[in-house]
């Protein structure tokens, strides 16, 4: 079995030592190479081309590591980035997540753990620290009950006041709705203080964001 190659990126010497220490020191894996910066990195791992990046988010000033993985996964898509970082804060996780990160890990990780979560990423997984991964399930959790609940509540429309919320929508404003369905400006009034109603919105805006899920 071929060795998993890694580079790693952090702006910290001393972590990043240890990191490359738990890597050379472990069969199975080699150390391409290390950078302190997204500058460095930006440079180097298109031409090292590891399997896997150890990337840090907080690389001093400039770009940080979720930019990093932002630019590099669209033109290599077959690197794999693992985030290690401190930052356990909800909106860095999914940014990173959503820039291409395949795994999110912390630095008080176990290096055996480390190591255990480079090799499952390889294998296809994607490796998250426990508090981590409870974070991403809750979102998911909270999201789903939002779906649902938006899904329920634009079920109590007509097919008449559907239609109107998808005009409203485009930005179409009463007398103009009124002659594309053929009926008064005040019957499309009663049917937008009806759509309100049962949405629980106050507004134009807010009724067009629920019927969009936003």
């Amino acid at each position: 079995m071929m060795d998993i190659t890694v580079c790693i990126v952090d702006d910290t010497k001393d972590i990043r030592s240890a990191l490359e220490q738990i890597v050379m020191m472990s069969e199975g894996y080699r150390l391409l190479g290390s950078c302190a910066s997204a500058e460095e990195a930006m440079i180097k791992i298109p031409d090292l081309k590891p399997n896997i990046v150890l990337m840090d988010i907080n690389l001093g000033e400039g770009e940080n590591g979720i930019d990093v993985v932002r630019h590099l996964k669209a033109d290599y898509p077959e690197i794999l980035f693992m985030m290690c970082t401190v930052y356990e804060d909800d909106e860095k996780i999914f940014e990173a997540l959503s820039a291409g990160a395949s795994g999110y890990i912390l630095k008080k990780t176990a290096p055996h753990k480390l190591l255990e979560a480079i090799r499952e990423l390889q294998e296809g997984g994607a490796p998250m620290s426990s508090q981590i991964a409870r974070k991403v399930v809750a979102a998911f959790q909270t999201k789903t009950a939002g779906d649902v609940a938006a899904e329920n509540s634009l079920s109590v429309l007509s097919n008449r006041e559907k239609e109107i919320l998808e005009l409203l929508a485009k930005g179409m404003l009463y007398k103009e709705i009124a002659a594309s369905l053929f009926i008064s400006q005040e019957t499309v009034r009663k049917h937008v203080y009806h759509i309100y109603e049962k949405l629980h919105v106050n507004n134009r805006v807010e009724a067009i964001n629920k019927f969009f899920g936003r």
